[in-house]
């Protein structure tokens, strides 16, 4: 199942993206994408009954919508950073013996086709290519052994980063938290769908060319470790999105820098999950 949300009159909704077309969720009683997750099997149960007998208008074509980000107001974005050790070895950076965590903010999250948006106060906006997974039910010191009692599902995300805000300290988030720093989708493809989050294709093109093109079972820490790691910490949650970091190929490791600018047409692929394709324009003055 590919869960999405888009605009009818302007309004978002949930849906249901299967074969070049959309079901709207609305009316069969959800709110919103979350809704759906956090309902669990019961939801799912009557997601997949009204896709099979929902009326005539709630089932349109997928190209005459806008599509948003899946969840447009998330719980909690937790990134992880140098998880690919060729990105760590390009980025002159011991192999993490820890998983390295920083977080995205909900002012960041955009949908595949819209903006991002480069902020005037930088001069070196980058990109990352990233597989993310979506927390399906609330947990705290899960074990790595049940992690897939735990996702929801998996997408696209663009891990958009000021590098020069993000250098300037120890401490990440600033750098990776503009707006629009938080392209993803186009949907949230459920986890019975991937059939192994740990080998996936993963690549990034701009403008045609490919700049990243790795395969997830590079990962150092795989979705269990980090489910462990995380829910010792803190609380997981429904909804919440843990983005599993970036291969190599990131713009600053070329020479020269290939940092993003304005005109830019941005396109990462995730093995089964679609194309999140994001234009670049400048911040207006």
């Amino acid at each position: 199942m590919q869960l999405v949300t888009f605009e009818r009159q302007g309004c978002p909704e949930p849906g249901v993206l299967r074969g070049g077309r959309i079901v709207g969720l609305r009316a069969a009683g959800f709110a919103d994408v979350l809704s759906v997750i956090n309902g669990g099997a019961a939801a799912r149960a009557r997601v997949e009954a009204w896709i099979g007998s929902a009326p005539a208008p709630e089932a349109i074509a997928a190209d005459s919508v806008r599509l948003r980000a899946p969840i447009l107001r998330l719980p909690k974005i937790i990134c992880i950073g140098l998880n690919y050790r060729e990105h760590a070895i390009e980025s002159k950076m011991a192999i993490p013996e820890v998983p390295t965590i920083f977080a995205k903010y909900s002012n960041a999250v955009i949908g595949t086709g819209e903006p991002i948006v480069l902020p005037k106060n930088s001069g070196k906006p980058d990109y990352e290519a990233e597989l993310a997974f979506v927390i399906g039910k609330r947990g705290r010191h899960i074990p790595a052994a049940a992690w897939q009692d735990y996702v929801f599902g998996y997408l696209n995300l663009n891990d958009v980063s000021a590098r020069d805000y993000q250098m300037a300290t120890t401490q990440w988030t600033i750098g990776k938290t503009f707006d629009t720093f938080a392209p993803m989708g186009p949907a949230i493809v459920t986890a019975d769908e991937v059939a192994d989050p740990h080998n996936l294709e993963i690549s990034l093109t701009i403008n045609g060319e490919v700049l990243q093109d790795h395969n997830t079972h590079d990962l150092i820490f795989k979705i269990p470790d980090l489910i462990a790691y995380l829910s010792s910490v803190m609380t997981l949650e429904p909804g919440d999105i843990i983005s599993t970091g970036t291969p190599p190929g990131v713009g600053f490791s070329y020479d020269p820098p290939r940092w993003l600018k304005p005109g830019d047409e941005v396109v990462v692929r995730v093995q089964g999950l679609g194309e999140l394709r994001n234009p670049v324009v400048a911040e207006e003055e």
